[in-house]
């Protein structure tokens, strides 16, 4: 079969499309020939139900806007309704106050499940984990030259998607429209204003498509057509960066839609993600043992994947009164002093640290890091999404605000290349490909105003407490730290002369007889 033969999904009724104009002014469609073929391709037109009432509205505004021809009898009751609208402000103005106070909150109550910008503590760290390399999801960043090539490609991807689905163009883009008027409403409504219903509708359907197909190929290569596989294949590194944007994200609602056309196996595409921060993993055989938490609802691809590499912790929080005179920062020097050491934890999950006690010594645990580029970017990213959408770090939960707090403790820890090199020794930071020392300790020394997480708080606490109940062996292990060089030297000055006495001895011992002999 040609091509263009097998172009028409399953279900798709040729004859309810048209091409000649609608008789009524049409509601948001399929991406039409009149679209410019650079941003949607050739698509074909459709018409749907519209309601009259908002297509006046929203003729009478564009008129208005665009300055074109107004009645006389329409300048007049526009000018009029101006003139009562000034009135009212100027005998009221609290109304103005109010609206924007409702929009505020109404954008306060959204924070978990909105798509966020980076906060310029993020944004400052440069391009390199921000900004795509291959394909814009969303608003954000679309319309990016670099990113053009992406644009085509997500055409096929839909085309294979709708094929795959067995359902037609209609029923697909009909049911990301019905989601799409609430998706829009989390982006930046600045961004949204340049852009149209309709571009919007087509943005998140050829979106949506892209990424549920590469989702299809992470999880079977063989699910996936040949030439998306290979497209997929070779730029692979930049969709993995790409997908862990804090500003690259669609809404999950959207996503979701287009997952129940086009099912996967979701549980088996999240598990690898989980252990992807450390090189060494448990070699999964046959189904994966993860298990998918129904009772999260995430906001986009990134909360997922970030709710699993976390992990969930069960620990009650400690009194406030707990955290009056509390140390914010202690160096790896300061901990061995006390007699903690570090150490690397065998789990892969981040809310997994804390201080161990082990007798008279103690350990801060911490999970293992195999630190490149890539997770450096995961990293920072899930720490954005943080510090976007928790309000409020002291009341957050554990889980709320782990990647911040791991991070934070890690910078904590290092000063200068010597202490990145000891965190390698202690098997928190693995392997040998990756960050360089200095490369890490740029890193982690760059992140020391991202905001205190609650774990990070409860293990300084752990680690105050444990100074206040060992407080005399934490001085003498203090001393004994400090003084550890000239305590070495003394006592090998004590072996080498016990030695040279324990030597003379022998000799005087084999001389003594010699003397006694007639």
């Amino acid at each position: 079969m040609e091509p263009g033969a097998a172009w028409p999904p399953w279900n798709f009724e040729l004859p309810n499309w048209t091409m000649e104009p609608a008789a009524r002014a049409p509601a948001p469609g399929l991406p039409g020939e009149s679209e410019s073929t650079e941003k949607y391709g050739s698509w074909i037109q459709t018409s749907f139900p519209n309601n009259s009432g908002g297509v006046q509205l929203v003729d009478h505004y564009a008129a208005v806007t665009h300055h074109g021809p107004i009645e006389n009898g329409a300048q007049e009751s526009l000018e009029v309704a101006l003139h009562d609208m000034e009135i009212e402000i100027h005998d009221n103005p609290i109304h103005v106050f109010e609206e924007l106070a409702h929009e505020f909150e109404a954008d306060v109550d959204m924070i978990k499940v909105k798509i966020h910008r980076y906060p310029p503590n993020i944004r400052d760290l440069g391009d390199w984990c921000t900004v795509p390399r291959i394909v814009a999801f969303g608003p954000y960043h679309h319309g990016r030259q670099e990113l053009k090539k992406a644009e085509r490609v997500k055409h096929v991807a839909a085309y294979h998607c709708i094929r795959e689905s067995r359902y037609s163009v209609r029923e697909i883009y009909d049911a990301v429209v019905l989601v799409a008027d609430n998706a829009r409403n989390l982006y930046d409504k600045d961004v949204m204003a340049g852009i149209s219903n309709d571009d919007f509708y087509h943005m998140m359907f050829f979106d949506a498509c892209f990424l549920v197909q590469f989702m299809a190929w992470r999880v079977s290569e063989k699910e996936v057509d040949p030439s998306l596989r290979s497209y997929f294949h070779c730029n692979r590194r930049g969709i993995n960066h790409d997908i862990h944007l804090l500003e690259n994200q669609l809404p999950w609602q959207v996503v979701k839609v287009v997952l129940g056309f086009r099912p996967l196996p979701l549980e088996e595409f999240v598990a690898p993600w989980r252990g992807l921060l450390q090189d060494r993993r448990r070699i999964l055989r046959g189904k994966t043992s993860l298990g998918l938490d129904d009772s999260y609802e995430p906001p986009h691809l990134l909360g997922l994947l970030r709710y699993y590499i976390v992990g969930r912790r069960e620990v009650p929080k400690p009194p406030k009164d707990n955290f009056k005179s509390l140390s914010y920062s202690l160096s790896a020097i300061e901990l061995a002093e006390m007699g903690i050491t570090l150490t690397a934890n065998e789990t892969t999950e981040l809310i997994n640290m804390g201080l161990k006690r082990n007798g008279i010594f103690a350990e801060l645990s911490l999970a293992p890091l195999s630190l490149d580029y890539a997770r450096a970017n995961r990293l920072v990213n899930m720490a954005a999404f943080e510090l976007c959408t928790v309000p409020s770090f002291p009341d957050a939960d554990f889980e709320d605000t782990a990647v911040c707090s791991y991070l934070r403790i890690l910078s904590m820890l290092v000063h200068r290349e010597e202490d990145v090199h000891e965190l390698r020794t202690k098997g928190i930071l693995q392997g040998g490909a990756g960050l360089t020392n200095k490369q890490a300790l740029d890193f982690f020394t760059s992140l020391q105003s991202v905001s205190f997480g609650f774990s990070y708080v409860v293990t300084m606490l752990e680690i105050e407490t444990y100074r206040f109940d060992r407080r005399m062996q934490t001085k003498l292990h203090a001393f004994l730290h400090k003084k550890k060089k000239t305590i070495f030297t003394v006592l090998t000055t004590i072996v080498a002369v016990v030695s040279i006495l324990g030597t003379l001895v022998g000799i005087l011992v084999r001389l003594n007889p010699i003397k006694a002999a007639p």
